[in-house]
């Protein structure tokens, strides 16, 4: 059963300004350090560093709903990387309290870009 459904849009070159203006005071409060760790490891960094930030977007979108949800922090949704997968979501704090709340046992997360925007798709799943 579907519990919830999140989808966000993230511009690159928003992103790109973003770490221009505040550097790293910006990666330190919206990104975990393995998050900023494989950004920076690749060609285009701020197309990485949108792709997660429309996750953590979409992943609060589909634990919306209560008034803890609202206080979510942008580092306790981290995208991980898979070896021969997709990437997966980790919950932490009160993203992984909200989720227990709603009854969610599984976590489906799409990412994509193109050269001016990140998007993510997020369907939290349970019985």
């Amino acid at each position: 059963m579907i519990i919830g459904l999140g989808f966000d849009l993230v511009e690159i070159a928003r992103v790109e300004r973003l770490l221009a203006n505040k550097g790293e005071r910006a990666l330190k409060r919206l990104f975990s350090d393995d998050e900023v760790a494989y950004a920076t490891g690749r060609a285009r960094p701020a197309m990485h560093l949108a792709a997660r930030l429309a996750a953590k977007e979409a992943v609060f979108k589909a634990l919306s709903g209560s008034d803890d949800a609202r206080l979510i922090g942008w580092r306790e949704a981290e995208v991980v990387p898979r070896e021969g997968h997709g990437p997966w979501l980790r919950l932490t704090g009160r993203a992984e309290a909200r989720a227990a709340e709603l009854g969610v046992t599984r976590i489906l997360l799409t990412l994509s870009h193109t050269d001016t925007t990140a998007g993510a798709v997020v369907v939290l799943s349970g019985q």
